[in-house]
């Protein structure tokens, strides 16, 4: 299952780009899109959750590592795909949930939520001891960071020992800046991960697990993550400049690992498929999903509308400003994030890259409205002439037979069509 691993890291030393996309997400719209990819690809799949997420108290979501698991696999069972061909990986893993902690009481939180992790099967365990703690100093040093992930890569060995797997976790140590979930200044010239930095990250983390017995566990690290110069933010995207990025694209090269990279979300297909040739074989995406499962969603209730107006037998979903009614009522996901006037950020809510709609997707009162919208469309067919009109590369898909005129395969391809950008840069197939 996991030697595709091995295989990016020999091919890439070949100087032949195969990489590995990482879908970040746990809608499900996202998640059977992302295997059904994968199923006409016939090839593995990597999702992950992360920290804040799922974790050994439920995170966000109410699940658990095993819980995610599970929910992953009922999926996948019902389309039937290979069990095999799924790998599931744990994003941020450390203290990042419980920053404001003392560090003692944060790490020990964040070993028992590794344990989760690999004790549900979660193979590729990213690792990362950045955040600073409660009483930690204002700047952690390599040291210290190093130290704290061969703490957490401990106690993901000892874990996997215990229940005997046969296939032992892949690490990613290192994190990206900034910090996951967007960059929140609309001005902001990304700092690129030096090749220095990054070199004597690599060998004070390798000389810590060496003296903490982790030789074994140090084969088994794949990847390091670095700021390649690559984010988005509410309106704008930070694009991929491999001029910019030579030095350490150069560096990885006389390596044994890869780069991953993190919010490269929106990038161009040629941006992705350079990133994997310069070694960032490792590329996540999340939020660019989410975004487009809310494109499709709200195109298909402006069909909804155009095709039931004035129809007194059908209640309209009125999902877009249902939405908008739970984000204002409980904006604790958006509100350090979007700024400026009411009006600004009433836009951002809808339509920002962040898209931190994608936290209010499982609230009942927007499930309710997306459930009265698919119950809707799925009375008649959808016309070809509106499909056309709001979503014309589904109108294509349609029109060649590609797919049904059924809402959720329109969107299933919609969130595809991401997809398939990192599958093409990847050369997955």
């Amino acid at each position: 299952m996991t030697k595709i691993f091995s295989d990016i890291i020999k091919e890439q030393k070949q100087n032949n780009p195969l990489g590995i996309y990482s879908v970040c997400s746990s809608h499900p719209f996202v998640i059977e899109a992302a295997i059904k990819q994968a199923i006409e690809d016939k090839s593995e799949i990597l999702i992950e959750a992360t920290s804040n997420q799922v974790d050994q108290f439920g995170g966000y979501t109410g699940m658990t590592p095993n819980d995610f698991a599970g929910y992953v696999y009922s999926i996948a069972e019902r389309l039937s795909p290979p069990g095999e061909k799924i790998i599931l990986g744990g994003d941020h893993l450390g203290p990042n949930v419980w920053q404001s902690e003392p560090a003692e009481s944060a790490m020990q939180k964040a070993k028992e939520q590794i344990a989760a992790y690999v004790s549900a099967g979660f193979k590729k365990i990213h690792l990362d001891a950045s955040m600073r703690c409660a009483d930690d100093a204002a700047y952690l040093t390599d040291e210290i960071i190093a130290y704290r992930t061969a703490e957490l890569c401990k106690i993901a060995e000892e874990t996997a020992a215990k229940i005997n797997f046969e296939y032992l976790p892949y690490y990613v140590i290192g994190t990206e800046v900034p910090v996951p979930g967007g960059s929140q200044l609309k001005e902001e010239t990304l700092h690129i991960t030096s090749p220095e930095d990054v070199n004597r990250f690599i060998s004070v983390t390798k000389n810590i697990f060496r003296k903490n017995n982790l030789e074994n566990a140090w084969q088994r690290v794949i990847a390091v993550v670095v700021q390649p110069g690559v984010e988005f933010g509410d309106a704008e995207i930070h694009d991929y400049d491999r001029k910019k990025a030579a030095e350490l694209s150069a560096f990885i090269s006389s390596q044994d690992m890869v780069y991953e990279a993190h919010s490269t979300d929106y990038q161009t297909g040629s941006s992705l498929k350079e990133m994997v040739e310069d070694h960032f074989a490792i590329l996540k995406v999340g939020p660019w999903l989410t975004y487009s499962f809310r494109e499709a969603v709200f195109a298909l209730e402006a069909i909804q509308n155009e095709m039931f107006a004035g129809r007194k037998d059908i209640y309209l979903s009125k999902l877009k400003s249902v939405l908008e009614e739970v984000m204002i009522a409980d904006p604790k996901y958006w509100k350090n994030h979007y700024k400026g006037s009411d009006t600004e950020r009433s836009f951002s809510r809808k339509y920002s890259y962040s898209d931190r709609a994608r936290y209010y997707w499982t609230n009942k009162q927007v499930n309710d409205e997306l459930n009265l919208l698919l119950e809707n469309l799925n009375r008649v067919n959808i016309p070809l002439t509106l499909l056309s009109q709001y979503l014309p590369a589904q109108y294509e898909a349609a029109r060649n037979g590609i797919i049904k005129l059924s809402p959720e395969e329109i969107i299933i391809h919609k969130i595809r069509t991401v997809l398939k950008n990192y599958s093409k840069a990847c050369r997955i197939n």
